[in-house]
C-alpha cells in the first residue's frame, strides 16, 4: 500500500493502488462538472448580454424584436436553472458514491 494524498493536501490516507485510478477517475468527473457549470455559466451571460441589447435597439423596435429580447432573457436564466441544478444532482451522486465507498472499505478493514 502506498501512502496517496486526496482531497486535503495536509492529511494523508492509505488507498490500495487498485482504487486509485478509481478516486482519480472521480476527481477527474468533479472538475468536468465544474467546467460544465461554468461553460452553463458563460452561456447564460452571453444570453443576457444579447437579450439587453436587442431590448435597447430604439431605431428598429417592434413586436417581434421586442419578443426576441425576452426570449432571450428567458433563456437565459433557463439556462442558469438547468446547469446549477444539473451540477447539485452529479455532486450528490458523487458524494454519496465517495460515501458507500468509504463505508465499504471501512466495513472489508473490520472483517
Amino acid at each position: 500500500m502506498r501512502r496517496v494524498k486526496l482531497h486535503n493536501p495536509f492529511k494523508t490516507r492509505i488507498i490500495d493502488e487498485k482504487l486509485l485510478r478509481e478516486h482519480l477517475a472521480l476527481e477527474r468527473t468533479k472538475l468536468a462538472n465544474e467546467r460544465t457549470l461554468l461553460s452553463y455559466i458563460r452561456a447564460s451571460l452571453y444570453l443576457l448580454i444579447s437579450g439587453l441589447a436587442i431590448l435597447q435597439i430604439k431605431e428598429y423596435q417592434g413586436i417581434s424584436l421586442m419578443y426576441v429580447g425576452y426570449l432571450s432573457l428567458f433563456i437565459c436564466v433557463m439556462f442558469l436553472i438547468v446547469g446549477i441544478s444539473r451540477y447539485v444532482a452529479l455532486e450528490r451522486k458523487l458524494n454519496k458514491l465517495l460515501r458507500d465507498d468509504e463505508s465499504n472499505s471501512h466495513n472489508k478493514g473490520e472483517k
